[in-house]
Parts: structure tokens; sequence; C-alpha cells
């Protein structure tokens, strides 16, 4: 049994936790609402803390899966933050998907402080995290990753470490663009398919299995074909994630006309009041188009 921590019980780190108290481990858990908490503590066992700093204190590993850099920082720095409690030698990780900017600041932090850091940011959506089958792409230190990787695996399908503090950051954006391009692919082919009066989901079982079979197409063509969004990652995040990715790809160099293209689309969902429909949600606006 470890000593764990775990800080934000949103829709990815409830179950996150949950993985982790039922191998075992004992965990105290802290999140900005108490109430939610409380709740998880009464579910799975374990504890929870006021602050994140009272959750780390004497925890081997912390993880953190929070909203964005600010939230980020507040979990992590300052009087109440969780570096403040964490003994050197532990481990953060860090499972939210932020800025390269945010991340180099504290791995700094964390290293002059004597507390190694990992960014672990996930892929596998609600789904993967209450099944515990995440992607999970790591940066930091090779002795830090490996004394956090058996503590991850509780809750992945493969967790894998990429290069140094920022490869994790770095490859979650690539994933984000590769999703954008996707889903904005599989609206346009789904509406099509409308337009041409055929069977949507007669057309899928086809091409599914193809070249041009993917997750989305597997995992959310139903629910799009019948005008449902409440199944998956909110487009506010994702329009979060690839304003991120943009503003690396302006600073690296990389040509990303496709990704600013459906970041644009994923604004007029949001102007339809769609900020919190999942990101499948591209098709309605293409139906609202015509």
């Amino acid at each position: 049994m470890t000593k764990l921590a775990f800080l934000g019980l949103g829709v990815m780190g409830y179950p996150m936790a949950g993985h982790l108290a039922s191998a075992g481990h004992d965990v105290c858990v802290y999140n900005r609402t108490a109430a939610k908490a409380e709740g998880w503590v009464k579910e799975h066992g374990g504890t929870s803390a006021p602050t994140p700093r009272e959750a780390a204190e004497g925890a081997e590993c912390v993880m953190a899966c929070v909203g964005n850099d600010d939230d980020l920082r507040s979990v992590c720095l300052g009087e109440d933050g969780a570096f403040a409690g964490m003994e050197k030698g532990a481990v953060f990780v860090d499972h939210t998907t932020v800025s390269a900017q945010v991340t180099e600041e504290l791995y700094a932090a964390a290293k002059e402080a004597g507390i190694g850091y990992v960014d672990a940011p996930i892929s596998g959506g609600q789904a993967g995290a209450e099944n515990g089958q995440l992607s999970i792409m790591c940066g930091g230190d090779e002795d830090v990753y490996a004394k956090a990787e058996p503590v991850m695996e509780t809750y992945a399908k493969l967790c894998r470490r990429i290069g140094e503090s920022g490869a994790g950051q770095m490859t979650k954006m690539c994933n984000q663009i590769a999703i954008a391009g996707l889903v904005q692919g599989l609206s346009e082919a789904l509406h099509f398919a409308e337009k041409a009066g055929l069977d949507g989901r007669a057309v899928v079982e086809v091409i599914s299995q193809g070249a041009a079979g993917s997750w989305q197409m597997a995992n959310r063509y139903e629910t799009m074909l019948d005008d449902q969004f409440e199944h998956g990652f909110a487009v506010d995040w994702m329009r979060k994630d690839l304003g991120i990715c943009l503003k690396t790809g302006d600073e690296n160099g990389a040509s990303l006309p496709v990704t600013a293209l459906v970041d644009q689309y994923y604004k007029d969902v949001q102007k339809m009041g769609g900020g919190r429909w999942d990101t499948s949600s591209l098709i309605k606006r293409l139906r609202k188009l015509g």
C-alpha cells in the first residue's frame, strides 16, 4: 500500500482516484468543492483534506487533474500548495492538459524543492477514466518517471515516457491536433450521407472496416446521427487545448491550418450555445448551415 494524494475530482479525476483506492492504496483527495471530496470518501474510503498542501503531506506520489494552467499553479504553489507539503523525493504527476510554459515553470519549482515532476496528460475520455483504460503520455526525468509509472498503470491502458520534461504535454498537443481533423472529417462524412439520403448507420458499418475507421467513428457516430452531444470532452475544453496547440505552433514554426480552421468551427458551436456539448457536435454546425 502506498500513501497517495489526488487533487481534482472532475469527470476524469474522480474515477482515476477511485482506481487507486480500489488497488489498495491509501488515498487522500482534495477538490475545490469540498462536498465532492467528501462524497468520494464515502464511496471509496480514504480521506479528504481542505488544502492541496494537507492532502500531499506524507504522500509518496501526488496526482493532479484540474482545469487549466492557473488551476494547476494554484494547487502546486503557495503556502497551501501541494509542493509546500511534499517531502523531498516525493513525485508530483500532472494529468492536466496545460501549456509547455507552465510545465517548465512547475518542473523547475519542483526540482528546486527536491520533488520529482512528471507531466502526464491523458487521453481516452470519461469512459477511459472509468474503465481504467487511459493512454498516458509522459515527460520527465527517467528515474522520476520510473517511480510514478506503477501508480499510473492502475488506470492506464498504455503509459509511456516520451522524453524529457514537457514531452508529455507536446504529445497531448499532437493528440488534440489529430482529433480536431478527424472529428471534422467524420462530421462532414455523416452530413454528406444525410444529404445523399443514405442510411448513416449502414454507411458507417461499411466504411469503419476500411481505411476510414477510427476511435471517433466507432464511439461517436451513433450519438452524432441521433443529434446527442452529452457524451464526452466538452467544446470549451477542446478550444482551450487547441489554443495551446496553435500558440505552441506559432512558437516552434509548425504549420497547423486545419487545426486553426476547426478551432474556428468550434467557436461557431460555442456561439450556438454548445460550449458544454461534446466535441462531436461539429456536425450540428453543418446541419445548421444546411
